[in-house]
């Protein structure tokens, strides 16, 4: 698996950019209304290219093809799995030949009525008794969107149950102002 995490949203040049990606992904970044949208969008497409550069040996713009729920495929590299999540501190790209979810989230106050929709008995004891709750509150969240986007469900209603250590592997990792999750079968 290749991972590749970028948090230079601002430092390339976003006219050349859009003329290095696909037309495809171009159209999905235009429909961004600010930049900052379009910059998270191309730069997690580049993210992408590179990993299939150095892995695959791919150099072509890779399209997407996409499944009831939305979750992206490469057209014509069924055995290629991939997954990008971006916010405003970061992009992440996960690259891998079994198929794998990633999530990034900026650290932020939360709700607590979040906290009750979405987290089990144990998770919100967990947060509660966090030295810092938001940053418990977001661990959880990533590995459980990481999780949702490995089996391409999308945002699921049951969202308290969703986290499976018997099933999966989460990889988390904190920084600063951001963290991100790695999600993989066992």
């Amino acid at each position: 698996m290749r991972i590749l995490v970028s948090e230079n949203i601002g430092d390339f040049d976003l006219k050349a950019a859009l003329e290095e990606i696909s037309e495809q992904r171009r159209e999905q970044a235009l429909k961004f209304r600010y930049e900052q949208g379009q910059r998270l969008c191309v730069l997690a497409y580049l993210l992408l290219k590179q990993a299939l550069r150095e892995v695959y040996g791919i150099t072509d713009n890779p399209l997407f093809e996409y499944n009831e729920h939305g979750k992206p495929s490469i057209v014509g590299h069924p055995n290629i799995f991939f997954n990008l999540s971006h916010c405003k501190e970061a992009v992440i790209c996960a690259v891998s030949d079994q198929p794998v979810g990633v999530d990034v989230e900026g650290i932020r106050e939360y709700k607590e009525s979040l906290v009750d929709y979405t987290m089990n008995d144990e998770e919100i004891a967990q947060i509660h008794s966090a030295e810092d709750p938001a940053a418990a509150f977001i661990r959880l969240w990533t590995m459980k969107e990481a999780t949702m986007k490995l089996i391409g469900t999308g945002i699921c209603n049951d969202m308290k149950t969703v986290i499976d250590t018997t099933r999966y592997k989460y990889t988390t990792v904190d920084r600063q102002r951001y963290i991100y999750t790695i999600c993989e079968n066992l």
